[in-house]
């Protein structure tokens, strides 16, 4: 059952060092917030995974924080590079970074199987892509019924769930609505789940559309406004569309990064 508390209290008893950590949000409702809390608490050698690593993970990764990144797409939306991601992998700073690049439906999937228990899941993806060659996640395999050539994706099961959603009740109920992506999934696939939401209320109103994970799928809940900016939260808060134009001038140069990161991240508790 989903337990009500403070962010940090949460994230220091949820991930730990090494740890594989999925936060999840497409375009909206990414929880910013919580990486920064993460960057605080000196998280370090995590795997990130994400369908979208946009600014969230830049600033993860060019903090120190990672070790490796398993995504799908990565880029600032409507921008351009992400400065960090790249610096890590290509010179190795502030660490070495492994990458693992997966389609958005290969992905997808992997959370799929995880969540429902299954070891792998199968797709008609990867075709033209040597992925299949140098990802051990992804592997040929021939339909038993028709001798169809398809690939297989193994299951992705993270150790921790971070997402942000709108609203959550006293018992720890979650709601989310607007655009989405494979939050639930990794919710049901993470062995711990993390939820931070614009407001705790006492009944759930119903919204066309959304999406409700239980208290019994969630191990905590934490009240953060504005816990998806410079993302946002549809009904609470608007995309900050000036801020990613912004950080590309700020990724790109090291001590740039470091400044922001300290009156922004470290010095803003």
């Amino acid at each position: 059952m989903a337990r009500l508390t403070a962010l940090p209290e949460a994230l220091a008893a949820a991930v730990r060092d090494g740890d594989a950590v999925a936060m999840e949000g497409f375009t909206h409702l990414i929880p910013h917030a919580a990486a920064h809390e993460l960057i605080r608490q000196g998280r370090r050698d995590l795997t990130l995974i994400r369908m979208t690593p946009d600014v969230i993970y830049d600033q993860l990764i060019g903090a120190g924080c990672a070790a490796k990144l398993v995504f799908s797409w990565g880029g600032n939306p409507g921008v351009g590079s992400l400065h960090r991601l790249r610096d890590a992998v290509e010179h190795g700073w502030p660490r070495d970074l492994a990458i693992e690049e997966h389609s958005h439906a290969g992905l997808v999937n992997r959370y799929v199987a995880g969540a429902s228990g299954l070891p792998f899941a199968v797709l008609r993806g990867y075709a033209g892509t040597d992925l299949v060659d140098v990802t051990d996640s992804i592997a040929p395999i021939t339909c038993p019924f028709t001798g169809e050539r398809l690939t297989a994706v193994s299951a992705l099961n993270p150790d921790v769930a971070v997402i942000h959603a709108q609203r959550a009740d006293r018992e720890g109920n979650v709601q989310l609505w607007g655009i989405v992506g494979a939050q639930k999934e990794a919710v049901l696939a993470a062995r711990r789940s993390v939820v931070t939401v614009e407001e705790v209320v006492d009944v759930l109103a119903p919204v066309p559309g959304a999406v409700f994970l239980p208290h019994w799928v969630i191990d905590w809940v934490c009240e953060v406004p504005g816990g998806a900016a410079p993302s946002y939260a549809a009904g609470y808060t608007e995309r900050d569309n000036d801020f990613y134009r912004d950080w590309d001038a700020v990724s790109r140069d090291r001590d740039a990064f470091r400044a922001w990161i300290d009156a922004n991240v470290l010095e803003a508790e």
